[in-house]
């Protein structure tokens, strides 16, 4: 399926790539705010907060059910700094509050992810100005440096989506906040 490729390889960048700087404010459209959370009973301890280094294992999937990612399943605890922009606002904001042990599952809509699809960010070119041997799925570099997809080739031409990787999606996260320093 057109995006597959893309998706899964955003994915491994996902938690890794600067967010769009998207405020967090609160919505009752079911975005992180309605984050469910479940704590054990032993989580205990500080609540981690901006500028504090934590490790998490993380489970995304999207509204249709695919995994993009999962550090859990890789068995590789995620580290980052909470409130520095090293993940998406959504994932940063549902990890503030969290105490060592307690499992929060959220979904993100796509303004605390990677932004809405921009139809604009999604052009035709002719077939003949495209790379030799171009297919569905491959990745492009335009000259100026953008990067997007090949989402459709016909009737000679050749249909590029440059929006980000996983724009306009939701993404669900199950969190489990393993330690805070």
């Amino acid at each position: 399926m057109p995006g597959r490729f893309v998706r899964r390889w955003a994915a491994l960048l996902l938690v890794g790539m600067m967010a769009l700087a998207v405020a967090c404010g609160g919505s009752d459209d079911g975005g992180s705010n309605a984050a469910s959370s479940a704590a054990s009973e032993s989580s205990t301890g500080p609540a981690a907060g901006p500028g504090d280094r934590v490790s998490v294992l993380y489970h995304g999937t999207l509204d249709d059910g695919e995994i993009f990612d999962s550090s859990r399943d890789r068995g590789e605890p995620f580290p980052f700094t909470v409130g520095a922009g090293d993940v998406i606002a959504g994932f940063d904001a549902a990890v503030t509050g969290l105490r060592v042990g307690e499992v929060r599952t959220v979904r993100i809509p796509p303004a605390e992810a990677y932004g809405e699809s921009n139809p604009n960010l999604i052009v035709e070119v002719p077939l003949a100005q495209a790379p030799p041997g171009v297919q569905v799925g491959d990745p492009i570099s335009f000259q100026n440096g953008a990067r997007g997809e090949v989402v459709a080739i016909a009737g000679g031409i050749v249909t590029i989506d440059a929006n980000r990787a996983l724009a306009g999606e939701a993404l669900t996260f199950e969190i489990e906040l393993l330690s805070i320093e």
